[in-house]
């Protein structure tokens, strides 16, 4: 079935309440796929005692992961290009699950990272049009609330999904939780094939167009902005076990609870970004960027004080999710003619955003630097991101025409 004789439904004409069902599922699907990719950090130990391999070795499955996204988005937006996006959404997560399943079914290390890498291929794949297609399902004044809805199954799969399967998996064997993730797939792929409506692009799909609109400056400058303000946050979230344990002084069992109030915060921040970035996406970004650099800092000059620590952390998933709308938004305005390629490159630029954060919080702690040092780093991450934002503010001002943009 071609994208021409799929029979496509009009865009939503309404402007107020809530969104599509379509829009709600897709965040449903992204949240069951990446669950996969946060749970493996709560199994570590139990897959490598199983496999008999080293801590570190296990750990690899992880980076094979996220270099499957970063390298994975952008050449399957090419090739799907001229497919229905309904069937490539469904079939990303097909091999998704197929691809988890053979690794659940092996003992062998090889298998397990190949499935991994292959798992993030497809993810990656999905990852970008299930944006493209949130957007075809709204009206253009809603593209980034509905871009924020679609973002929320990740952040719910980072917060949530992760420490969940980890739990099931503490139960069950370290295979549980995955099992668990592939049930929700192919229930999210069999959502799709039946209640997804079939969407259209308002143009006949062009490779040439995709690779044009790529080479736009200011869409670079959006990418930086993602890179930057999601490393900012990251690598604060990513450590704050560490830190709230030795630095903070906070007892063990606390630390979920209080992990679990960064997710809150995310999902108050896409919110808040949803609603504000359509008609201030200048605004948002700057003040996601605002708010990370001050919680940031705030974290780290109160860091020996608990009650103000807390909600710090509550207001640094706020800050760090607003920008994501407001991100999407932009780069789906920047390449308004051809966006496929463009979203597929956007998570692969969160993702090489998570990706930095070993190696810039390993150089730190590696030189002898306390953990604190990592939330600076964040602090520092974000003053970076505010001149890319004001860049892209005075870029639009100027009405930078895309076939205008140097190649």
């Amino acid at each position: 079935m071609s994208a021409e004789t799929e029979k496509a439904v009009p865009r939503v004409q309404a402007t107020h309440g809530r969104l599509p069902f379509g829009v709600y599922l897709l965040a449903f699907c992204l949240f069951a796929m990446g669950s996969a990719e946060f749970l493996v950090a709560g199994v570590l130990p139990a897959i490598a005692d199983d496999l008999h391999i080293t801590l570190s070795s296990a750990g690899a499955l992880i980076s094979a992961f996220a270099i499957g996204v970063v390298i994975g988005g952008p050449p399957l937006a090419i090739l799907t290009l001229h497919w229905p996006r309904r069937t490539t959404l469904i079939a990303t997560q097909a091999i998704f699950a197929v691809s988890v399943t053979v690794g659940l079914l092996t003992d062998s290390y090889t298998v397990l990272i190949v499935t991994r890498f292959l798992c993030g291929l497809a993810y990656a794949g999905f990852f970008a049009v299930s944006a493209v297609t949130a957007i075809s399902l709204v009206t253009p004044d809603r593209t980034a609330r509905a871009s924020g809805v679609v973002v929320s199954g990740l952040s719910l799969a980072m917060t949530a999904g992760g420490p969940v399967g980890a739990l099931i998996s503490h139960f069950t064997g370290w295979r549980g939780g995955f099992w668990v993730v592939v049930v929700l797939t192919v229930l999210g792929a069999l959502s799709v094939l039946f209640a997804l409506p079939a969407t259209s692009t308002s143009a006949e799909p062009s490779v040439r167009r995709e690779l044009s609109t790529v080479r736009r400056p200011q869409l670079w400058i959006v990418y930086a902005v993602t890179i930057l303000s999601t490393a900012a946050y990251m690598i604060s979230f990513n450590y704050l076990a560490a830190f709230l344990t030795d630095v903070t002084g906070i007892p063990d069992v606390w630390v979920p609870v209080i992990l679990a109030l960064f997710g809150v915060g995310a999902f108050i921040g896409l919110s808040i970004g949803g609603r504000i970035a359509d008609r201030r996406p200048s605004q948002a970004l700057m003040t996601g960027a605002v708010g990370i650099l001050v919680c940031s800092v705030l974290l780290a000059l109160l860091a020996q004080y608990a009650l103000a620590v807390v909600p710090l952390v509550l207001l640094l998933g706020v800050a760090g999710f607003v920008l994501n709308p407001a991100i999407y938004g932009r780069v789906f305005t920047v390449a308004w003619d051809a966006p496929t390629l463009a979203g597929a490159t956007s998570t692969s630029a969160f993702q090489l955003g998570i990706g930095l954060v070993p190696a810039l919080a390993g150089t730190a702690l590696g030189s002898g630097a306390g953990i604190t040092s990592v939330i600076w780093i964040g602090a520092g991450l974000a003053v970076v991101t505010m001149p890319a934002i004001l860049l892209d503010r005075a870029m639009t001002r100027l009405r930078v025409q895309p076939d205008q943009a140097p190649a």
